[in-house]
């Protein structure tokens, strides 16, 4: 861990919240409205979240998988994202979903006018909008936890 976390203390909680609460307590929040207030199917929101997860190492996020109402993506999910060019199991929304966060984190320049035509016919503005902020909180909030290696040292919640 690049941080030093006193005796007795969760990683997570210390950072962001003890350590830069002003800064730590919005992100949290950020990061919690992601998953609380989304209107994206579950398929595409983990598509995206686990290639953004694959890209940035974090294993903490690698780990986790989005529940709803007990509802998960199956085991084999993950490696259906790392092969989302290929895959059989997607369909256009959840493939795009994938490669979106791809080309979001690696080569947001070049988005292409071809690329756009093809987000804009299977997803509407406000759920692009979306998908664009949740991949910016997955991409950054991952790639901190992953840089300072809090991921190596986070429990999932429970409950």
């Amino acid at each position: 861990m690049n941080i030093d976390i006193p005796e007795g203390q969760e990683p997570i909680g210390y950072v962001w919240g003890d350590m830069v609460p002003g800064i730590g307590m919005a992100a949290a929040n950020f990061s919690l409205s992601v998953y609380a207030h989304t209107t994206l199917g579950l398929r595409e929101f983990e598509a995206a979240r686990l290639r953004i997860a694959q890209i940035n190492g974090c294993l903490f996020c690698l780990d986790w998988r989005t529940d709803r109402d007990g509802e998960k993506v199956e085991d084999t999910f993950p490696e259906a994202v790392t092969a989302w060019r290929t895959t059989d199991a997607f369909d256009d929304r959840t493939r795009l979903a994938a490669e979106y966060a791809e080309r979001y984190a690696l080569d947001h320049h070049n988005l292409d006018d071809e690329f756009w035509e093809r987000m804009t016919a299977h997803y509407s503005q406000v759920e692009i909008v979306e998908l664009s902020m949740s991949i910016g909180s997955w991409l950054a909030f991952g790639r901190l936890n992953h840089v300072l290696g809090l991921d190596a040292v986070c429990v999932l919640p429970t409950g």
